[in-house]
């Protein structure tokens, strides 16, 4: 795709400043969408993680031999929360996000109005709070918080850069891709090798790929939006605004997890 600077700078000066108001007003609705997401996924998260704990003996989950199914000090996991992680459910709760991206969301965008795009992209963030709800059983709150801010400069800093370089990062596409792939197929390994080695080297990779993403799909999105405004298509346009919100929303969350691994702090 012909980079935003090149598609510029064959329009007059009046439509160029419009394309420029066009493409503020596009980006701002990308990482709005996008931060509406995080919040989704915060707040479920949340919420799950504390109605999987209970802090009353007599109401715990139990194991197969009667005894509570303690997670720390007078806390124990309750009936919801041994359903969630300790069934095989855990594993439809792991995969079913994923699943939805690689099979339902092309179908989605395709066939979707914009409203009906952006209700699935909020369904989607809150099945992943769902699914990330067991950092708050591992990882000490502090930790979390600590990481998301560090997560949250890294990532403003990299899809900056991605807007702002005049250097194409078309040529980096196909290659993180397969990254990405590669580190799907690790980590669904080392669900059953279970080795710390593996696991340390896919965070160390899975966070460079992931910040090679979130500048190449912050370029991306900019030049998609200047090659289609002139087209006037506007419920395509907001379609593509969602679109480009998920791509952030999943570098983001990505890298967040895998710097979780580094910096977070166990209870």
């Amino acid at each position: 795709m012909a980079n935003y600077q090149s598609m510029r700078g064959t329009a007059t000066g009046a439509i160029s400043a419009q394309i420029d108001a066009g493409l503020r007003a596009h980006m701002n609705k990308v990482y709005g969408t996008m931060s509406v997401g995080m919040l989704i996924t915060a707040l479920a998260a949340w919420a799950i993680a504390g109605l999987a704990v209970t802090g009353d003996l007599s109401s715990a989950a139990t194991n197969a031999d009667g005894q509570a199914m303690m997670i720390r000090q007078g806390e124990y996991l309750s009936g919801l929360g041994s359903l969630i992680y300790t069934t095989p459910l855990r594993y439809v709760v792991m995969f079913a996000p994923l699943a939805f991206i690689l099979f339902g969301w092309g179908s989605l965008m395709r066939r979707g109005t914009a409203a009906t795009v952006q209700i699935g992209f909020f369904v989607f963030a809150a099945a992943i709070g769902v699914s990330m709800s067991s950092i708050f059983l591992i990882y000490t709150d502090y930790s979390i918080v600590q990481t998301f801010l560090v997560t949250a400069i890294a990532f403003a800093g990299l899809s900056l850069y991605g807007y702002t370089t005049k250097r194409s990062l078309s040529g980096m596409g196909t290659f993180l891709t397969m990254g990405v792939i590669g580190l799907i197929v690790a980590m669904v390994i080392n669900i059953f090798l279970q080795s710390p080695a593996m696991m340390f080297a896919i965070s160390a990779i899975g966070i460079l790929v992931f910040a090679g993403l979130t500048a190449w799909h912050t370029q991306e999105i900019k030049n998609t939006y200047v090659a289609h405004a002139e087209h006037g298509d506007q419920e395509w346009l907001e379609k593509a605004a969602i679109d480009g919100a998920l791509s952030l929303y999943i570098s983001f969350l990505n890298m967040f997890q895998f710097l979780l691994m580094f910096m977070g702090n166990q209870e």
